[in-house]
């Protein structure tokens, strides 16, 4: 597999055609929905996304089978003891920042455990409390799970972006009273959850179908682990790790909310009614990106699932097509450590590519959905992404994707790396979750 673009046109010569090029006055005139453009915005208002192909700079991307050395890493033993180490390093470092080291002081409470929606499931509620301050940063998760389960359910693990009650119209679920980005068409009134947040987002949450195909779902508010806005890192559990908070390899958001992801699967792997075997990690947009990082780094994670992740997700950043680096660091500095905004405008010197980050889940299975119309998020830098992962995963003896060139829409290709590019624009559709669950039957009960 090639690791290099034969564009014509240099980054310089790209500038000069902007007449080619779909100018995004504001994040949000790029036709992208509220989840990842809808804060308030500090970067400037004239930034220029390029959606030409023919616009994209030559780049060649680093070798992930590459070392440091220069050495050639042809077996499992030395991409698991050097290079695998290695890239995870340059993540810390370059992009989201050094992530605590445990033991963590962390306890769980089962809040309740109950029959729900008419019978089909159980549902339950679990705190976890993320520190050993009982005044400190706390999240539920919300489980549910198929009560017609003969044993241990194999079990999607997801963070969502408006409160547990708003995935579902469940009345019994625990109404989040935690700050929440204002959105008054999800109930969200000065900045906190009401009545009208429940199952303001259940069309992304198909929990009926989920439980029918035999799966558990788990999700948490991202927010209760960091508030998504540029604080300086004075809330949630920032304030708790100052050895990684404040230099060059500050801890990010991003980095803190994967970091959630693993203390939800702490609690996970306990319980009795979940297989700690078959736990998959789930993201959407920026919590892709969260998705990513924490299956990256976890490999308690049985398979990690991208979808419409985009710059700092799974798109290739050096393609420099929709969101750029620059563009995702001046909106939004916090998610990103400090290092991470000398690549602005610069990606061709980044040390890494985010098929390298992709390559960190292998043997393990990786599924990327793009969105056709989400060009924002580049859909074709993601599948470009998990292709040039591909030749780590034919390290281990697993099969990569099983195509070479971008497939049609509505077409999943799966080896033990999967891929779509589905009909319509940014969200996570009925579709995106069929997807994902054939993708689940193929490596858990094939």
């Amino acid at each position: 597999m090639p690791l290099s673009n034969r564009s014509t046109l240099s980054r310089t010569a790209r500038s000069t055609r902007l007449s080619t090029v779909i100018v995004c006055i504001l994040v949000l005139a790029c036709g992208s929905e509220a989840d990842t453009r809808d804060a308030t915005t500090s970067g400037s208002d004239d930034f220029a996304a390029n959606y030409d192909e023919a616009l994209i700079p030559d780049y060649t991307l680093p070798d992930p089978l590459v070392s440091l050395s220069g050495a050639h890493v042809t077996d499992v033993d030395t991409w698991r003891t050097v290079r695998r180490p290695e890239i995870l390093a340059s993540y810390e470092q370059q992009v989201f920042g050094e992530t605590p080291k445990g033991p963590f002081e962390t306890s769980t409470e089962v809040l309740s455990a109950e029959p729900a929606l008419a019978g089909v499931a159980i549902r339950k509620e679990v705190r976890v409390q993320l520190t050993a301050d009982p005044a400190g940063p706390a999240f539920i998760i919300l489980l549910y799970l198929p009560n017609s389960a003969s044993g241990p359910t194999p079990t999607f693990l997801a963070l969502n972006f408006y409160g547990n009650a708003s995935v579902h119209a469940d009345p019994d679920i625990t109404l989040s009273a935690e700050w929440m980005r204002q959105n008054d068409d999800f109930g969200i009134v000065d900045n906190r959850a009401t009545e009208a947040t429940r199952g303001a987002r259940s069309s992304r949450w198909p929990v009926e179908r989920i439980l029918e195909r035999g799966y558990g779902l788990a999700t948490l508010y991202y927010g209760d682990i960091d508030p998504d806005y540029d604080d300086g890192f004075e809330n949630g559990v920032h304030p708790y790790f100052n050895d990684v908070v404040g230099g060059p390899n500050s801890w990010s958001s991003i980095g803190a909310w994967s970091w959630g992801l693993s203390r939800a699967m702490d609690y996970l792997v306990t319980d009795a009614d979940v297989d700690p075997d078959q736990v998959m990690v789930m993201g959407h947009s920026r919590l892709g990106k969260a998705a990513l990082w924490a299956g990256a780094q976890d490999e308690r994670f049985a398979i990690v699932i991208s979808n419409d992740s985009g710059a700092g997700g799974a798109a290739l950043s050096r393609r420099a097509y929709g969101e750029t680096v620059a563009r995702i660091n001046d909106v939004f500095p916090h998610w990103f450590n400090p290092v991470f905004k000398r690549y602005g405008e610069n990606e061709s010197e980044l040390p890494v590519d985010q098929h390298m980050l992709l390559s960190l889940v292998a043997p393990r299975p990786l599924y990327v959905a793009s969105a056709i119309e989400d060009r924002w998020a580049d859909p074709r830098g993601e599948f470009l992404s998990a292709r040039h992962a591909g030749p780590v995963y034919q390290l281990f003896g697993e099969d990569p994707l099983p195509v070479e060139e971008w497939p049609d829409v509505g077409t999943p290709v799966m080896g033990t790396v999967g891929y779509h590019v589905r009909a319509g624009g940014h969200d996570v559709l009925p579709y995106d979750w069929e997807r994902f669950m054939d993708f689940a039957d193929k490596h858990l009960r094939g």
